[in-house]
């Protein structure tokens, strides 16, 4: 692996808002090499998206707005880059699979124009140039090149994501940032994606931040993996480390809500409650609250991410001066 293409330091985005301050993201950090693939992974609300949509400048704003830190990619940071740099970055070097393939597509164009647009917008290419690689890129994601035409409509919800993925792809970024691509897609067709996009990965030498709350979609595809909650890292480490040394008690909980075949047992053991409100945080550990093992000073001092040989992990547990309040 070379060094980092991505570096993300402190970054905090808010929400501000008649309902008051959403907290979306406080202060993480991650970091990404050329042809590695980070699994970002936490519930609904945990600020998944919003990093991704940080990463591409693409916050609404108002009322969304970029607190702080930095965000590095190939050395420069893309928070102090101007509009029109940002618009040679965005899809061109790092380009961004959506949540939803069934709304990510423009009803009234071809799909094969859709990708024929991203080609012309950064490549020096012809008219005709763009059409063959577009339908080059139908090609490779297993589509008929004939089907260039095509309207979204005369898809499937399957076809219509690897349209996506082929847009996305289309110009050979360094950094594909996949949404839950496959949430809306039946399980046949979710392992065929991901097979599609491992394989396109390897052929591209593509780094990747896969966002999602599927353990088992983890597993398949990703070399590190960051578990998020309340807008914040609280575990981060290699694969190995994060499903055979688990150390969060909300990470055990996320694992703890998987049905196992090879488990006697009767009945899942999910996380109690659900993610705080990001307008009001809960004071101290932000899972205190849900967490099966908080004790007292869990609700008034704030943990810090403490490295374990490499495994970083946010909770008072592994902190020299507090963990001895567990044994």
């Amino acid at each position: 692996m070379s060094e980092k293409l991505l570096d993300i330091k402190n970054l905090t985005i808010h929400y501000e808002t008649e309902d008051g301050v959403v907290k979306a993201v406080n202060g993480i950090n991650l970091d990404l090499k050329e042809g590695e693939t980070l699994g970002l992974v936490g519930e609904t609300g945990a600020g998944k998206t919003t990093t991704a949509l940080g990463m591409m400048r693409l916050i609404p704003n108002p009322p969304g707005k970029i607190i702080g830190g930095q965000i590095e990619f190939e050395g420069r940071d893309i928070l102090a880059l101007s509009e029109d740099d940002m618009r040679g970055i965005r899809g061109n070097k790092i380009s961004m699979i959506f949540q939803d393939p069934m709304t990510s597509l423009n009803p009234v164009l071809s799909v094969g124009e859709q990708i024929s647009e991203v080609i012309l917008i950064h490549q020096d290419i012809t008219s005709d140039g763009a059409v063959e690689k577009a339908e080059e890129m139908l090609e490779l994601v297993g589509i008929p090149g004939a089907r260039y035409n095509d309207y979204p409509h005369q898809f499937s919800g399957g076809m219509k994501q690897r349209v996506v993925i082929a847009i996305a792809l289309a110009c050979n970024p360094k950094l594909l940032i996949a949404d839950e691509p496959t949430t809306a897609l039946d399980v046949t067709i979710q392992a065929q994606v991901l097979d599609l996009m491992n394989n396109l990965k390897e052929k591209f030498k593509t780094a990747m931040l896969m966002i999602t709350h599927d353990l088992g979609v983890v597993a398949q595809v990703c070399d590190k993996v960051a578990i998020m909650y309340g807008g914040d890292i609280i575990e981060y480490g290699v694969i190995e480390d994060i499903f055979e040394s688990t150390k969060h008690p909300y990470t055990k909980g996320l694992f703890g809500s998987i049905p196992n075949l090879d488990s006697d047992a009767t009945r899942l053991s999910p996380i109690k409650g659900s993610m705080p409100d990001p307008t009001n945080l809960p004071s101290g550990c932000t899972f205190h609250p849900r967490c099966d093992r908080a004790i007292a000073i869990c609700s008034t001092k704030t943990p810090k991410l403490v490295n374990i040989d490499g495994h970083k992990v946010k909770c008072l547990m592994y902190e020299e001066d507090t963990k001895k309040e567990w044994k």
